[in-house]
């Protein structure tokens, strides 16, 4: 018997006849709820980094030099290697837990590593809420870090499990789009708490709220049936297949998730080598590895993290900076929703691409103006108009992101590998993830301290690169039931050359 790229087969199969069940909708939403902390922490940062109260405890030295800051150096205030460290931390240790949290994920089940995310994240909220020194502030990022590592490798794959194959686009966004309400939502209670000295510790400690909403929901949903069968759990996957599928006949679909993973478990291969075979290079190059890279080359997490450090920056005041970081969490958290309509109807490949095209057209006019107003040297202070249309084109900019790059980075990863290694690739690319943002996090104030405005252009060119690998590389999977997704690479005038002419790439219909 062959067996291969389709051992994922029936046991990644749900929605089998595209019903949308309350049971479906109710899960989802719970397992999207996981972007919720995610995208609070990358909110919150930026807005604490430029709180006084919070530079004066534990990083006088910026303060004091933007309190002296003069028009020479106005990309230069907030450099400063140590209050980059508050951010990045959080990425190093969510790269180690996001490799850990695979073969969690096969021992205990999706649901259960979305629990320990959300527990974990809980403690790195109080701690830092509690902080009292530089360690205590790293401490705590370094346990929000393991909370993000675990919950953004389990619920993009529980969501694209559980999701009937011909929505599961829109309903993976949702994980996105929880995202964007953590960041708007983070962003509000930093313009609420600013004024206040004790105002940074109440916008670090909220954090426990998005980790009580998602860590108490995850507790009253039942994991996916793919989970469950792999790990013998046979009655509760048939409870769980009936309250998705809303009907009572569904052995037919259990005897196929058995058979399926009985095939897997005879193969006996260790994930982290399976990946690297030749059949899986178009899964490993694309899923592991280039669209978590791409994502993060977007730039589009730093100007979040640093968007009201970027705002003032450039003109705005402190307030007008946290508004205007307002203003484009909204925009962002609009055009998920767009997406959420589109990606289902006119495909991964279209949203990509416009998306990308958009982003690089605004980075680099974002770019120009800075240049023009500020001059090459950065030795002049830009007007409020010109700093108006710097937001304009930030916010034309994060919708493009968006409605293709924010939602479709995560859908790509959980909806293309087989099941045997899906949370071992979902577990390397948020590596590849994390890694990335770690350094970009760490180098972006320095950067935009000696490239000045050509630090947009450096980002743009990193967005015209990854458009045309889209183009070229990128097959589309709209629609396709998890089971069929392989055939994809068969067709592909690239990969084809990977996949084809392997016995094991397919499951046998007859035995």
């Amino acid at each position: 018997m062959a067996v291969g790229f389709a051992v994922d087969g029936p046991l990644a199969v749900t929605g089998v006849d595209g019903k949308i069940t309350a049971s479906v909708v109710i899960t989802c939403i719970v397992a999207a709820s996981c972007g919720l902390i995610f995208g609070y922490d990358i909110g919150i940062s930026g807005g604490v980094t430029t709180m006084p109260s919070f530079l004066n405890k534990f990083f006088p030295s910026v303060l004091r030099k933007e309190a002296g800051s003069t028009p020479k150096n106005i990309y230069c205030v907030y450099d400063s290697q140590v209050l980059t460290s508050f951010t990045s931390s959080l990425y190093i240790a969510g790269l180690a837990a996001s490799l850990v949290a695979s073969r969690l994920a096969r021992i205990v089940g999706r649901r259960n590593v979305m629990v320990l995310g959300g527990c974990t994240f809980f403690a790195g909220s109080a701690i830092n809420g509690g902080a009292v020194n530089v360690a205590m502030l790293i401490l705590g990022r370094i346990l929000l870090g393991f909370g993000v590592g675990f919950t953004n490798q389990s619920a993009p794959i529980y969501l694209s499990e559980i999701a009937p194959p011909k929505w599961r686009g829109a309903f993976s966004t949702g994980f996105q789009f929880c995202i964007g309400i953590g960041v708007v939502a983070s962003n509000c209670i930093n313009y609420a708490t600013s004024k206040h000295s004790w105002g940074w510790r109440l916008s670090l400690g909220l954090a426990i709220v998005p980790a009580i909403i998602m860590t108490t929901g995850a507790l009253f949903i039942s994991d996916s049936p793919t989970s469950l069968v792999q790990r013998n759990r046979l009655d509760q996957a048939r409870k769980s297949l009936i309250k998705i599928r809303g009907k009572e006949d569904i052995e037919a679909e259990l005897a196929q998730l058995v058979k399926a993973s009985e095939i897997a478990k005879a193969l006996d291969e260790e994930p982290f080598v399976t990946i690297f075979q030749r059949q899986y290079r178009p899964q490993l190059v694309i899923g592991a590895i280039a669209v978590p890279f791409f994502q993060q080359v977007t730039g589009i997490n730093i100007i979040a993290f640093y968007a009201p450090v970027l705002f003032q920056s450039v003109g705005f005041g402190n307030d007008s900076a946290l508004i205007a970081s307002i203003i484009l969490g909204l925009v962002n958290l609009g055009s998920i929703l767009v997406s959420t309509y589109m990606v289902d109807r006119h495909g991964r490949r279209f949203l990509f691409m416009e998306g990308g095209i958009q982003m690089v057209i605004c980075q680099v006019a974002v770019a120009i103006v800075l240049a023009a107003t500020t001059g090459t040297d950065g030795n002049e202070h830009i007007s409020k108009g010109y700093a108006i249309l710097v937001l304009v084109l930030m916010c034309i900019y994060a919708a493009g992101f968006g409605w293709s790059w924010g939602p479709l980075s995560w859908l790509i990863p959980s909806e293309i590998f087989p099941m045997k290694i899906r949370p071992t690739g979902q577990s390397m690319g948020l590596a590849v993830n994390f890694g990335v943002t770690f350094v970009l996090s760490q180098t972006f104030l320095s950067m935009l301290c000696h490239l000045k405005y050509a630090t947009f252009l450096f980002y743009g060119g990193w967005i015209l690169a990854m458009t045309v690998f889209v183009v070229l590389f990128l097959p589309e999977t709209k629609g396709i039931p998890l089971d069929q997704v392989h055939t994809v690479w068969v067709k592909h005038w690239y990969w084809r050359r990977f996949v084809q002419g392997n016995p094991r790439d397919t499951i046998e219909e007859k035995e």
